[in-house]
């Protein structure tokens, strides 16, 4: 049966979390939910930032709260879970695992203290959350996980081969919870990106060589806006898009279905 559709384009009522919630495109989706109507708890390892964006949703009427986290840490991750859950009387709607980073080096200078601290930060902390967030998503009613992927998931983009490892891990697993806990009525979907304007593509961006190539290889000849994606990661999380899961979208300005350049 499908759900009832009344208030399908809103997010009032809805309770998220929302890991890495302070910088880029977690930033931005914090903001997007909120301002859609979800009650929003997010997390990051630094404090003092922390409580920035916190006191600036509260000043903007947003309802945000959130607690310090490494997502690396295991016994961190479940600390964080036990708080969210006693946030949200243990009922969640919406997890959006949005942790991410990179170390780019050609692939055999890759040392394993790299691959460890790769994996655990874009892979293992998704996968771990997930596992902790299964019981609230399920107790709400109508659960919904987004996995902030990549393009770099789905093709070479020139930015390390573990960072690709990681993000096509994600794709495959947002496959397997979606056929997994699709009896649970929880929706899991992933969307991946191609360069958005964050604190992480800083140092692409800023180099003029890279830019010329991206724009060349984008269709709409310029780099995404964390905005952009919140906007897709909202639709994801609304009964609007109840009968859509295990996808992984591409939200890329064209890059990723661009074959060649013509004159």
């Amino acid at each position: 049966m499908a759900p009832h559709q009344q208030n399908k384009w809103s997010l009032h009522g809805m309770t998220a979390l929302v890991t890495g919630g302070t910088r880029g495109i977690g930033h931005a989706v914090v903001e997007e939910l909120a301002g859609l109507g979800a009650s929003v708890y997010t997390c990051t390892f630094d404090e003092v930032e922390l409580q920035e964006c916190l006191d600036k949703w509260k000043a903007n009427g947003l309802e945000v709260a959130g607690s310090v986290c490494d997502v690396t840490s295991r016994s961190e991750r479940e600390k964080l879970m036990e708080d969210v859950s006693r946030f949200f009387n243990a009922k969640l709607n919406i997890l959006v695992n949005n942790v991410g980073t990179n170390i780019f080096k050609p692939t055999v200078e890759y040392t394993s203290e790299d691959f460890k601290f790769m994996m655990s930060t874009n892979l293992e902390s998704a996968y771990h959350i997930s596992q902790l967030g299964h019981p609230l998503l399920k107790g709400s009613g109508l659960g919904n996980i987004v996995f902030l992927s990549s393009v770099a998931g789905l093709t070479s983009v020139g930015v390390g081969s573990l960072y690709g490892v990681t993000k096509g891990a994600l794709n495959q697993l947002t496959k397997n919870l979606a056929c997994e806990w699709a009896n649970d009525n929880i929706r899991v979907n992933a969307v991946a990106p191609s360069f958005i304007r964050t604190p992480l593509t800083v140092p692409y961006l800023s180099d003029e060589k890279f830019l010329e190539k991206l724009v060349k290889r984008t269709p709409f000849g310029r780099p995404g806006e964390p905005e952009e994606v919140a906007s897709l990661v909202a639709f994801l999380c609304m009964t609007a898009s109840s009968y859509m899961t295990g996808q992984t979208i591409c939200i890329d300005g064209g890059f990723s279905v661009y074959g060649i350049s013509f004159p």
